[in-house]
């Protein structure tokens, strides 16, 4: 029997071998036989595991007796730097007269040849550290009961024994880092130096970021306008299968876990106008797609977004869409409650793009118009916790659309107006709206104003859109694309206002 609920709550006998039942008086303490294998087997395969693996649970917590002899060998050969494969291992467990009580070498090979993938490692260990803990209340309880029984039993003194082994027991968690309280601290240099804060985006530039590691990246917008049409260009492009989106680079994945639960027909329509026969083997290997409705709302599991990456071996998921991922979108708990399902997940190092909705009441906006986000639907702690927002304004069906960036991680993208080719699913910036475009088809240059009043659209802008083709204009200089010549003040409507031109360099590279 490789798991159960095991009555006695004292440790198997250590004259047990490897491949023996438990003894009918433990056949109610708690264990999985094979999560403790899957975690042997996977410290056999990569050495690393273990360090992962350790700070969850502690050196007693296997239930069999072999296997803790097991662990206990590979964390020897793991502190003096040697390989942790099953053949060092029996060496080692030869040497120290253990080999034959464990199974023998060909049990370790047995172990090292399950079929577990070592990015679960971790959760396999919670699964012991659980079992492990639960038989240690068992047996705590056992006692408790045998000491009541027992003629002239004091009850005081019982219930200090008992309040006495519960503050050991937590003691000894904390202070040998095992449990939910050490398992994600870390010190402040390796946090600020070593959890990616400058690694490279997903998906834009460093100066231009739309998706960032370790963010979630939201797109916005009313149906109809092209939400799921960018997101799986971004998907094919994480996938491989090209290299950039709106002319902007995007990060390659190991394997996509798309989520979709709002209209799964319509779904795989919508991405089979960017299938080819060629691109078989990389969708079978790097794409896996849940079609409908998750065994339950993330709000009411928050592991669940974590544990099915895990179970799919995905580094991303795609949740099309939010609002059949959660049980309500207005309740404010409830979005708390998928905040922390989403950080658990992104804590895993799991990527995440989530498609949303807008509220009815802006979807008939005019195109240009900037959004904000309390525009988006439901309450404020989902664009809160997200990274990133996009949101797309439009006519639902309309190819030209505006893409807004309301939340970004750097430099702002856009607004950009986008023209989306329904026949082939794939989607191009407007040119004429390139600021870089722009400058260089103007010989005598453009002001931070003059370069703001095109981007609108027309009309009047205001201090935001001028700062912001102001930055623009400063990111192209940066990049050798633009020169700058400053302005000069004047009194009473004089002066001068800080011109740019394109460079030599820009025109050059484009004539």
């Amino acid at each position: 029997m490789p798991q159960g609920t095991p009555l006695t709550p004292q440790p198997p006998s250590p004259a047990v071998s490897a491949d023996a039942e438990p003894p009918t008086d433990m056949l109610h303490a708690p264990f999985n036989i094979d999560a403790e294998r899957a975690v042997l087997g996977a410290c056999m395969h990569r050495a690393d595991v273990i360090d992962a693996v350790r700070p969850i649970m502690s050196e007693d917590a296997f239930y069999r007796p072999a296997h803790e002899t097991v662990w206990r060998a590979l964390l020897a050969l793991h502190r003096e730097g040697r390989p942790t494969d099953p053949i060092v291992l029996a060496e080692l467990l030869q040497q120290q007269g253990d080999l034959q009580r464990v199974g023998g070498a060909s049990y370790l090979h047995q172990l090292a040849s399950a079929l577990y993938d070592a990015g679960s490692a971790e959760h396999h260990a919670e699964i012991i550290r659980e079992k492990a803990d639960l038989r240690r209340l068992l047996a705590s309880a056992v006692r408790t009961v045998q000491r009541a029984q027992e003629p002239g039993a004091d009850p005081e003194a019982i219930r200090s024994e008992v309040e006495a082994e519960m503050r050991a027991a937590r003691e000894r968690a904390l202070a040998s880092g095992q449990g939910r309280l050490n398992r994600f601290a870390t010190d402040g240099w390796s946090f600020v130096t070593e959890t990616g804060a400058d690694a490279e985006p997903l998906w834009g530039t460093r100066e231009k970021t739309v998706w960032a590691p370790g963010e979630s990246l939201m797109i916005v917008g009313a149906p109809g306008v092209g939400k799921t049409t960018l997101a799986h260009q971004v998907v094919f492009a994480r996938l491989g299968l090209s290299e950039t989106v709106l002319e902007m680079p995007v990060a390659p994945s190991r394997r996509v876990l798309y989520l979709a639960m709002d209209r799964p027909k319509q779904i795989a329509k919508a991405m089979a106008r960017r299938v080819f026969d060629s691109d078989e083997k990389i969708l079978r290997e790097g794409l896996v797609v849940w079609q409908g409705p998750l065994p339950a709302s993330l709000d009411k599991e928050p592991d669940l977004l974590a544990d099915l990456a895990a179970a799919h071996r995905a580094d991303t998921i795609v949740i099309d869409s939010l609002k059949d991922a959660v049980s309500t979108m207005v309740d404010d708990s409830l979005a708390v409650a998928f905040h922390n399902a989403r950080n658990r997940a992104l804590r895993e190092g799991v990527e995440i793009l989530e498609l949303h909705h807008q509220r009815k009441a802006t979807a008939d906006a005019p195109r240009g118009q900037r959004p904000s986000l309390d525009q988006v639907y439901g309450s404020t702690w989902y664009v809160s916790g997200a990274g990133s927002v996009l949101f797309v304004t439009g006519k639902a069906g309309d190819p030209a659309v505006t893409l807004h960036h309301l939340k970004t991680p750097t430099g702002e993208i856009g607004p950009l107006d986008v023209t989306h080719d329904h026949v082939r699913g794939t989607t191009t910036v407007d040119p004429t709206k390139d600021p870089a475009v722009l400058l260089r088809n103007a010989p005598g240059g453009l002001t931070a104003r003059e370069l703001a009043v095109t981007l609108i659209g027309g009309g009047d802008p205001d201090r935001a859109d001028v700062e912001k083709a102001r930055r623009h204009l400063g990111r192209l200089v940066d990049s050798g694309l633009a020169t700058r010549a400053d302005g000069v003040a004047g009194g009473a409507g004089g002066g001068q206002q800080t011109r740019y031109y394109a460079s030599a360099r820009h025109l050059t590279a484009v004539g």
